[in-house]
């Protein structure tokens, strides 16, 4: 089926997205030092992170399946504790030729590089010595290290991100370092992530003129739960306290009254200083990007969870399906999300994470017979077209896991990926790649721009 829309952006991108810890593997390879994600305990229906897929030394295949995609970009992690192992200290010249090869390798390929400094992978040195970003200091050291890679590779990566899902710092506080407990902790560690945000800003347009740098959130579309009027008031509040505050600091330059008077409840309204909102104010990013996944229904005791800093309750929306981890599957909640933030703040938006987790087997054929992900792709890929067309600046589409990886919590069955890896929880098999159905329908609609989004 054909559908007639505005003409897409001419470097529009289309692709895939990835972290290194959930790829790469090679843990102790090359000098890497121990990263946070080394350190987590391993369930016992999940993997370590010591092969992943592979990605280290595999890479080359699986960029070369990317091509034959026709992707146009590739975003995924610069693993600090391969730069510098112990995150204050020595760089790693192995580390940086690494990334070299890979970004080379995707340049070769007519793939742009979009690369994110921090995805929960902290140097576990930093963690243990200072609790991670609840210091300034460990703000300090992350300048450094981004003021490293830029040097090293700005003369061929112009996009960057400097944290992945910024809002999650508020919430998961111990992903980014922090070991403390105290109602300040995640408030202030949310804080300093904003803050190196914009001193990020700062670095790259000092060391790479033409780089562009931008801000990431992971975006809950809200609803109320029903027309109370109290249902509504706590949806707004919701989506103020769970999108919208992060953007509004990161593009606005200033935190909305709800959380000032928020920290002031708390007494804790000194972990922002002065020199911080200037830093805000002086240096927005360039482009805002999000991952989006679900909506949700939204009670006034889903903004008590979110202020306990806990995900929120999920509430089942009569009108949609769930995936099988319980999360509503909601395109149209993508247009929605792409129509709030532009109509906000005017500046070009990058989904930078989009995809639908599936246990899945091969069959017979070697393959995945995947028409879940083909539709549930095409309808968001659908609902940002619609959003295009009303005016909406949109860089790219990135689809979560091109390839399967294992997921954030190292399991294997939860697979996103337009690839197979033939391995599984605990064992590695032979790690070998298949094409699945929605490999051949991503290169099609690619191929089209996106007017083909037929099965």
């Amino acid at each position: 089926m054909s559908t007639t829309h505005l003409p897409l952006a001419k470097n529009f991108l289309w692709g895939g997205a990835m972290t290194s810890f959930q790829s790469e593997g090679a843990s102790h390879a090359d000098g890497k030092g121990l990263s946070l994600i080394d350190q987590l305990p391993v369930a016992d229906n999940a993997s370590d992170w010591e092969v992943a897929i592979d990605f280290y030394h595999r890479y080359k295949e699986d960029i070369a399946l990317f091509k034959e995609m026709g992707f146009t970009a590739l975003r995924t992690n610069i693993a600090w504790s391969r730069i510098i192992p112990d995150g204050e200290g020595a760089i790693n010249e192995a580390g940086l030729q690494y990334y070299d090869r890979l970004i080379n390798t995707l340049l070769e390929n007519g793939i742009e590089p979009v690369l994110t400094l921090y995805h929960f992978d902290m140097p576990a040195a930093l963690a243990e010595k200072y609790d991670g970003f609840y210091s300034r200091y460990v703000i300090d050291c992350f300048e450094r290290f981004a003021r490293v890679v830029f040097t090293r590779f700005g003369d061929r990566v112009k996009k960057w991100l400097p944290f992945n899902e910024s809002n999650l710092a508020h919430i998961h506080a111990p992903r980014f370092g922090a070991r403390k407990s105290g109602k300040d902790v995640a408030h202030r560690v949310n804080h300093h992530v904003l803050v190196a945000t914009a001193r990020l800003v700062k670095a790259l347009h000092e060391i790479v003129p033409d780089g562009m740098l931008g801000g990431m959130i992971t975006w809950t579309t809200a609803y109320p739960a029903s027309c109370r009027p109290e249902d509504q008031l706590a949806c707004q509040q919701f989506n103020q306290l769970a999108n919208l505050q992060y953007l509004q600091v990161l593009r606005g330059g200033e935190y909305p009254g709800i959380y000032t008077r928020w920290l002031e409840e708390e007494g804790i309204e000194d972990i922002v200083l002065p020199d911080d909102l200037l830093v805000f104010k002086k240096h927005p990013v360039d482009f805002i990007s999000i991952s989006y996944y679900r909506s949700s229904l939204i009670r006034p005791e889903s903004v008590t969870i979110l202020k306990n800093h806990q995900r929120e309750m999920i509430n089942s929306n009569p009108f949609l399906t769930e995936n099988e981890w319980r999360s509503a599957i909601d395109p149209l909640g993508l247009g929605i999300a792409l129509r709030d933030i532009y109509q906000r703040w005017q500046c070009p938006i990058l989904i930078s994470e989009c995809g639908l987790a599936k246990k899945e087997t091969l069959n017979a054929q070697c393959t995945v017979e995947d028409d879940y992900r083909i539709r549930y792709l095409g309808d968001h890929i659908s609902a940002m077209r619609g959003a295009i067309d009303e005016g909406v600046e949109v860089m790219g589409f990135l689809v979560w896991g091109p390839i399967d990886i294992l997921s954030s919590v190292g399991e294997m069955k939860k697979r996103y990926g337009l690839v197979y890896v033939n391995r599984e929880e605990k064992e590695l098999l032979d790690l070998k790649r298949y094409k699945k159905k929605s490999f051949h329908w991503f290169r099609q609609v690619i191929s089209s721009a996106a007017d083909d989004l037929s099965l």
